[in-house]
């Protein structure tokens, strides 16, 4: 009886740390999707915010700074959205993120215009397109095209250059632009912008007989901003010149407009709370690693992977000297398994991470891609560092955009897939 009350015991504390470690992961994600934070982007500074949580917590888990402190600044430009993002179609008032977003490359805009509408037909050659832009009297009306009519690949690109030559030659005097579309409403961040306002709007929300457009976007071009990448290790026992390296993003899109903000809670909270509680289990005496573990959190991924391109062109130790890198984003579902992209290239490393899978029966299935430039691990592979980019599938299907919120993110495959990652680590370190 008293064996079994301890193996009782022992199988409720191991339950009550991994309770524990699941009440600070969703402390982590919560904290980061929060309204201090703003959606980590670049109106209010809420990537430096969220970068000051970071530091805190390496130095809280004991993770040791590098020459320079916790903190690798660069620059980048930034357009944002910090004030009013109201749109009006004949005097129905739209919501922000639900009904409409701006375009990243947008302009701002205020005032009441008439709407004129293209069809498809006039941006399937450029000089219809000059030809119908020239009669039309465009100047200080609101166009408006429906993206649906665009079907095929190359009535989509003909399209999307017709928009640049818009851009290009200052709007052609139009008071703005409206893409009218069924599909999901999904946003981003852009280092430049145009003068033009730029709005997409969900066709269920779209009067059929449109023709009186309110504006009131405000926009300001950040042109020199200064983000940051969040560094901390702890030393390897037996190779401390030799590094495993874990990386998250921990930007996202901020605010759009002064009331709206993209929390990104699956994209990429959740990848950076898994970067946190991979950083307080090494730090800890008894699992202490034999090669040193780099734990960097990359700003500006949204933005066209700036902070990850900048550590490989300012490295703060030569690059042949990380043994393995391991990305991780969107590691808040799972239910459909998850994807390792460089595991078409890296194959020896994928084979271990399969074997390992089935071993332990944590996930459905992992898929493997080949190279993809879709996040931070991609200046490092093509540097000649072996990694992979992994995230999860299945579940929610909020991305960029205002449901991705920390609330609804179920974390189904969360445990599963840091047990796998430690693991993995572990087979790296054992000699075959």
């Amino acid at each position: 009886m008293k064996a079994f009350q301890c193996l009782l015991f022992f199988f409720l504390s191991c339950l009550q740390v991994s309770a524990q470690d699941m009440t600070y992961t969703r402390q982590v994600i919560d904290t980061l999707c929060s309204d201090f934070m703003g959606g980590r982007g670049y109106s209010f500074k809420g990537d430096k915010k969220a970068a000051d949580y970071l530091k805190n917590e390496f130095k809280k888990h004991g993770l040791k700074p590098f020459s320079n402190g916790y903190e690798q600044s660069f620059l980048l430009s930034a357009n944002t959205f910090p004030g009013s993002m109201e749109l009006e179609v004949n005097g129905i008032k739209l919501a922000a993120g639900k009904d409409f977003i701006v375009r990243p490359f947008s302009g701002g805009q205020k005032g009441v215009y008439r709407a004129i509408k293209f069809k498809k037909k006039h941006f399937l050659k450029r000089s219809r397109f000059f030809k119908q832009i020239s009669k039309s009297q465009c100047k200080n009306k609101v166009l408006v095209i429906d993206l649906d009519d665009f079907e095929s690949k190359e009535e989509k690109e003909k399209y999307e250059h017709c928009l640049a030559l818009i851009k290009q030659f200052d709007g052609f005097e139009l008071a703005g632009l409206i893409e009218v579309s069924s599909s999901k409403l999904t946003w981003g961040v852009s280092t430049n912008y145009t003068g033009l306002c730029v709005l997409t709007v969900q066709k269920s929300s779209w009067p059929s007989n449109a023709s009186e457009i309110y504006f009131n976007i405000e926009q300001k071009f950040e042109e020199i901003y200064t983000s940051q990448n969040v560094l901390g290790y702890v030393e390897g026992s037996h190779f401390p010149d030799s590094f495993i390296l874990f990386s998250a993003h921990y930007d996202h899109l901020g605010h759009m407009g002064k009331n709206i903000f993209i929390a990104g809670a699956n994209d990429n909270a959740s990848g950076t709370s898994m970067l946190l509680n991979l950083a307080a289990h090494y730090a800890k005496p008894e699992n202490k690693p034999k090669y040193s573990v780099m734990f960097i959190a990359f700003g500006a991924e949204e933005a066209g992977l700036i902070g990850s391109k900048f550590y490989v062109q300012h490295p703060l130790f030569p690059l042949n000297r990380i043994r393995f890198m391991l990305n991780m984003d969107l590691m808040g579902t799972g239910e459909d398994g998850m994807t390792a992209v460089n595991g078409r290239v890296f194959k020896k490393e994928f084979e271990l991470l399969e074997q390992l899978n089935l071993k332990g029966n944590y996930l459905s299935k992992i898929k493997k891609r080949g190279k993809a430039a879709n996040s931070d691990h991609y200046y490092f592979s093509e540097s000649g560092v072996p990694a992979f980019f992994i995230y999860t599938l299945g579940g929610i299907q909020a991305y960029h955009d205002i449901y991705d919120i920390s609330e609804t993110l179920p974390l189904t495959k969360y445990r599963e897939v840091y047990q796998l990652i430690l693991d993995f680590v572990n087979a790296l370190e054992t000699p075959q």
